[in-house]
Formats: structure tokens, sequence, C-alpha cells
């Protein structure tokens, strides 16, 4: 199977991080998405797109690259994050993809250090997240996904 993964990570490095580990999993290359051309990726046959969470929305550089995507297309995804507060919406970005005709396997989602504001006046949250629990977790998400066939 060949998998790519294409991540915004840019306060703390954390889904950088997450993204890694996927990648180790999958045996896939990470990149930003000002690496890689859109056309490229119908020759791959998963695809996970990530980045932290900003306002409750995934990161505007992210969702740029995934409304430039052809539609038409075809292949398997797979949506990650992480974020400093619970309750990532991952329906928009789904919904986006699903648009242009990938089929989403599976999310993902981890705690993150976060110091936006007001959580810088106190130092941040979730210092030292994602941890070793939540690395190991995101590669045992990412094995799934390579193990699982394309649902129909």
């Amino acid at each position: 199977m060949k998998a790519l993964i294409v991540c915004t990570s840019v306060s703390h490095g954390n889904t950088r991080r997450i993204a890694d580990a996927m990648g180790q999993a999958l045996r896939a290359e990470v990149v930003e998405p000002e690496q890689v051309d859109v056309e490229r990726l119908s020759g791959f046959d998963l695809v996970g797109f990530g980045s932290g969470v900003y306002l409750r929305r995934f990161h505007p550089r992210l969702r740029r690259f995934v409304r430039a995507l052809p539609a038409g297309g075809r292949g398997r995804a797979f949506v990650f994050a992480t974020s400093g507060l619970p309750g990532v919406r991952f329906q928009p970005l789904e919904r986006a993809l699903g648009q242009k005709g990938l089929q989403v396997d599976g999310t993902f989602s981890c705690r993150a250090f976060d110091t936006f504001l007001p959580f810088r006046l106190v130092g941040g949250l979730n210092k030292g997240l994602p941890g070793p629990a939540d690395l190991e977790r995101a590669h045992a998400f990412a094995e799934g996904l390579a193990g699982s066939p394309a649902k129909a």
C-alpha cells in the first residue's frame, strides 16, 4: 500500500509528532501542503490529512489544500488533529474530502500542548502532550488503517 500524510504543524510540533508516528506505521512520507502537487495524490492508496485545531477549525493551509483537490478523485483518506481542548469537529473536513471523491476511513485526535491566548497567560495547557501513549495510539490507529480494506 502506498500512503502519504499531508500535515500542517505550526505551533509546537505536536501534530508533526503524531504524523511521524502514523507515517512510521504506514511507511509514508509526511509532507506540508505546499510540498505536494494535488495531482500527485491520485498515485496513493491512502492519504492522511492533519493539523492542529485553531478556534475549533483545522489550519487554513490544510483547508486551502483540500479545497484545491480536483473533483472526482478516488481513494482512501483519514483525518487527524491535535488540540488543546476536547471536541474536535472532523465533519467539515470529512465532508470536503468526500465532495472531492475521497472515502474517509477514520479520524484520530489527541490533546496537545496549547499556548493560545488566554492559555499562554498560565503557561499553556496539556504540557508534555502528546506523550508516549498518544504516539502509540497514533501508530496503532495507522496500522489499523493499513490492515483494513477499502469500505464498500
